[in-house]
């Protein structure tokens, strides 16, 4: 899972526009302000033909086929009779209409998480509870602690291979704890995912049949949503690093009841087998979602750092310099990935959702 969507309903206050391009006052209830209504703003300078795709419910982390024809994402929509996160196929260029319901890849029973094309774009690899539980799992309540931002890191999440027709192939992991966050080298021959099965939230590598597992991350910290370089060669992830001893005995207690709390992460980058590592990021708050820009030189993400309010998209080079904003919703933009030819760029968010809490999935073509 590499950021839940329900921290937009937790860590954010919302409110939006009935009239397209107009923008409120403060809203009584959730005491938000000023969400503009609209699918494009003039300072996204990158973003060129912005398209919604979904429109309603919870839609992110959508991934592109490798011949750029389609998009896997989660999606919890109760118009679908969802009560939880499930995993579907959708055309890459035809927008959902209001009774679509596009094809379910997942089971339908537990709670799923992070999919990816595998190589073909005739399968798909992602995270799923469905084995414990055909239930979706508890989710905490946030005032039981302090009123903090409080993610579950579900046991029962495992990894599974299920075909374009949502049928169910092969399960690749089996170890006790939390096992997800699969995403796919280019090169094909490699997932990498997160996995507590050391004890603590780190990153391993296996071959797309599950085998020759190899753990490449080794710090005190939550290591997750990595995605490979466009040659395969070096990954991009977000963690958190505790340092003072408040601050471990707190990411240690957590994470011994299955829960982390992701709002305050930085950055890294790292070769496949984890040598060369390095921070790219030291900005504060949350810095996470990252993929890498088609070059291999820079890195999209999306970060909360000039303000704890709102989640927007910016790049910066791989050596940490040339920070630049690129989308500018007053409340969530996130989970970006550029196309295969590097012609578009996905992304969910918040905007133009008419005032509700939906996320939706939108794609532009991407100027450079």
């Amino acid at each position: 899972m590499k950021f839940n969507i329900t921290f937009i309903f937790v860590a954010l206050l919302f409110i939006g526009c009935k009239s397209p391009n107009k923008q409120t006052g403060q809203d009584a209830k959730s005491g938000a302000t000023k969400i503009v209504n609209k699918l494009h703003y003039s300072k996204e300078k990158h973003l060129k033909n912005v398209k919604q795709l979904t429109f309603g419910g919870d839609n992110a982390e959508a991934y592109w086929s490798s011949d750029g024809s389609k998009l896997v994402f989660q999606a919890n929509n109760k118009a679908w009779g969802l009560q939880c996160d499930q995993i579907y196929i959708m055309n890459a260029s035809k927008p959902l209409d209001s009774t679509e319901i596009p094809q379910l890849i997942s089971t339908g029973k537990g709670r799923t998480t992070c999919s990816y094309f595998l190589p073909g774009d005739s399968t798909i690899v992602y995270s799923s509870t469905h084995l414990v539980s055909a239930d979706c799992p508890p989710v905490p309540k946030k005032e039981d602690y302090g009123n903090k931002y409080i993610w579950p890191v579900y046991k029962s999440y495992d990894i599974f291979i299920a075909d374009i027709k949502g049928n169910q192939l092969k399960q690749l992991t089996f170890e006790d704890g939390y096992d997800a966050e699969p995403t796919v080298s280019p090169k094909g021959d490699k997932i990498v995912f997160t996995s507590t099965r050391s004890g603590d939230l780190e990153l391993y590598t296996m071959n797309i049949d599950g085998t020759d597992v190899k753990q490449i991350t080794f710090e005190l910290g939550y290591d997750g949503g990595a995605f490979f370089s466009p040659d395969g060669t070096k990954l991009i992830f977000r963690s958190s690093r505790p340092k003072t001893a408040t601050e471990i005995k707190e990411y240690k207690d957590l994470l011994a009841q299955g829960l982390v709390q992701p709002t305050n992460m930085e950055l890294y980058i790292c070769n496949i087998d984890g040598s060369d590592l390095t921070k790219i990021t030291n900005l504060g708050n949350a810095n996470w979602a990252p993929f890498f820009h088609p070059s291999g030189q820079k890195i999209i993400f999306s970060s909360n750092h000039k303000s704890k309010h709102s989640f927007n998209l910016f790049m910066i080079n791989i050596d940490g310099t040339g920070l630049e904003q690129v989308t500018y919703d007053t409340v969530f933009d996130a989970f970006p990935m550029f196309s295969p030819d590097g012609t578009k760029l996905i992304f969910s968010s918040n905007r133009n959702n008419n005032g509700t809490h939906d996320t939706n999935l939108f794609v532009a073509d991407w100027v450079e």
